[in-house]
């Protein structure tokens, strides 16, 4: 043992951690994609854009302790600024103006986006202040609930939206030139579009990661967790709770909105339906399961529970074939049946998450000897 943390202490054997993870996530697409698809690539494409929500929510839900089931709002608000400021459709909206459209490159979009989500979680947190608990996530459902309404109705008298036929024809992501909806080629090698996709996932998530780590172990991550702990003897202390809260709303917030600008240009189309109430569920889930406030945890979390359900849907008809004979039931109501099933056990035997945070284990452990101590 005492070699073994000798050797964890090692700066070398960090690095060689980094290079075999760096090794194994340039090699994962296409491991993946020669074994089982690239329609498992795009899967994982989707777990990374995940993997980025659950990292924004963490901030508000796992450090700071709000609870926010309207989260979803910034994902539709990043994917609708990218989807109007990179297609023709505000050619329909103001011709005049604009009369083909507007085409900005994605470095100029991705921020703008991210900003207004962020102004947007200030709006959201600015009145929901003095809330807690079960009050708060109220008017936040409901917060989320206006933004796919507002989505879904700005069709008319200026079609802004395109009301629920949503935005088409959008733009992909361009790299330098460079289209990520189209196979490229480097050193011979045919690098296909959810290849390309996936590399610029990884690279933001990564990113993404990277700044959640410096904001936890700063004095904001710090006073965020006091909030979570107690905000009141938080405000004793001398911690302005006011803007601290409004800080994590509107970090979460900026999180969500990149993740929406590269869900509508990986997509090429936008629609109401794509933010609904149970996608902030699922994300909350992710954060739940993972082990709130824990960031490798939530990464697990967001990666399982965007790849299981696919599995799942995949595998309903030959495990009932191999058992039954035939289809018993729709692929898509055992998949959640099993999903469901599967959440149940985890929350029964892992209620502090698949990869708590060591404070989680602490008040895990002192709640289950409170209550040994009470039954005896």
């Amino acid at each position: 043992m005492t070699d073994w943390m000798r050797l964890r202490r090692d700066p070398r054997f960090a690095w060689v951690g980094i290079v075999l993870i760096a090794v194994a996530l340039a090699l994962l697409p296409f491991l993946i994609g020669r074994n089982f698809g690239n329609s498992w690539v795009r899967v994982i494409d989707f777990a990374l854009l995940y993997i980025m929500l659950a990292l924004g929510l963490n901030i508000v839900v796992g450090f700071a302790g709000l609870l926010d089931l309207g989260y979803i709002a910034f994902y539709a608000v990043g994917a609708y600024v990218y989807a109007l400021l990179s297609s023709p459709h505000l050619a329909t909206a103001f011709p005049d103006v604009f009369p083909q459209g507007v085409h900005l490159p994605v470095w100029v979009i991705l921020p703008l986006g991210a900003t207004l989500a962020g102004i947007f979680g200030v709006l959201l947190g600015a009145p929901t202040l003095r809330l807690r608990g079960d009050y708060l996530a109220i008017v936040t459902l409901g917060f989320g609930e206006i933004i796919r309404i507002f989505m879904n109705n700005l069709n008319a008298p200026i079609n802004l939206t395109n009301g629920p036929q949503g935005i088409t024809n959008i733009d992909p992501v361009r790299i330098g030139g460079m289209s990520l909806s189209k196979t490229q080629e480097f050193l011979g090698i045919a690098v296909p579009s959810v290849y390309l996709y996936y590399y610029l996932f990884v690279g933001l998530a990564l990113v993404i990661v990277f700044v959640t780590v410096r904001l936890e172990d700063s004095r904001v991550g710090r006073a965020w967790v006091a909030i979570r702990e107690d905000e009141v003897a938080a405000k004793a202390c001398g911690i302005n709770t006011r803007n601290i809260k409004l800080l994590a709303f509107a970090m979460g917030a900026t999180f969500g909105g990149v993740a929406g600008g590269l869900f509508s240009g990986f997509q090429e189309f936008v629609s109401p339906e794509s933010f609904k109430l149970e996608e902030s569920i699922m994300v909350l889930c992710m954060v739940v399961l993972g082990g709130m406030g824990n960031i490798p945890g939530v990464v697990l979390g967001g990666l399982l529970l965007a790849v299981l359900p696919e599995v799942l849907r995949h595998g309903a008809v030959p495990w009932q074939m191999a058992l039954f004979g035939k289809v018993m039931l729709d692929p898509e109501s055992l998949r959640m049946l099993l999903f469901g099933l599967a959440l149940i056990l985890v929350m029964l035997y892992r209620p502090a998450g698949l990869w708590p945070s060591q404070i989680r284990k602490r008040e895990f452990a002192a709640a289950k000897a409170d209550a040994a101590g009470t039954e005896e």
